[in-house]
């Protein structure tokens, strides 16, 4: 006789895991392996309990690109918070997010659902959404066409660093980002 029926339940905790796993296997092993039953195994659960919280694969590996968002979007917040000068605000955040160093690793959850976003339709539209409420939030500070160069040309050095075979960088990284960060504050 099984104990399951005696253990607290605890969803919010369940959740987190199977979104944490399946983060896991496509780091690990790219979006293309990542099944229900192979998110099950790791988790520890049945694959009725990850269906549970999903409904489907592609629900699931939405909710993750959304749990990475809500991570990227509070830390940006955190840069924000510390950042006293207002023009160009969101956009220093957002280049201080995107050239960590973690940010760069190939083997990271980041760098795996931003390539899924390039070839999944859902993804992309999540992203559009969220960067599209940023912007509209921050337009009075961040609306100008040089600060909308500046964060295209992070994007493509974070595509770019992507790219590239595992731990080599973009030359010259460091002054890119130092360039990049003063024309945030180049008169407009």
């Amino acid at each position: 006789m099984t104990t399951a029926h005696e253990r607290k339940k605890q969803p919010e905790l369940v959740r987190r895991a199977i979104l944490d796993c399946a983060a896991q296997i496509c780091v690990e092993r790219g979006l293309a392996a990542l099944t229900i039953q192979s998110v099950a195994d790791m988790a520890g659960v049945t694959k009725g309990g990850v269906f549970h919280h999903f409904t489907s694969k592609q629900a699931l590996v939405e909710a993750a690109f959304s749990d990475l968002l809500g991570q990227m979007g509070r830390e940006i917040d955190r840069f924000m918070a510390a950042d006293p000068e207002a023009h160009g605000r969101f956009t220093r955040a957002y280049l201080a997010t995107v050239f960590r160093a973690e940010a760069f690793a190939s083997n990271n959850v980041c760098a795996a659902l931003s390539i899924a976003m390039l070839t999944e339709p859902g993804l992309r539209a999540l992203w559009r959404q969220w960067l599209a409420d940023r912007l509209e939030r921050h337009a009075r500070t961040d609306g100008t066409t040089a600060l909308t160069v500046v964060r295209l040309a992070a994007d493509g050095v974070w595509l770019a660093e992507l790219m590239l075979p595992e731990g080599e960088r973009i030359d010259d990284r460091v002054a890119l980002h130092a360039r990049l960060l003063a024309m945030t504050r180049e008169p407009v």
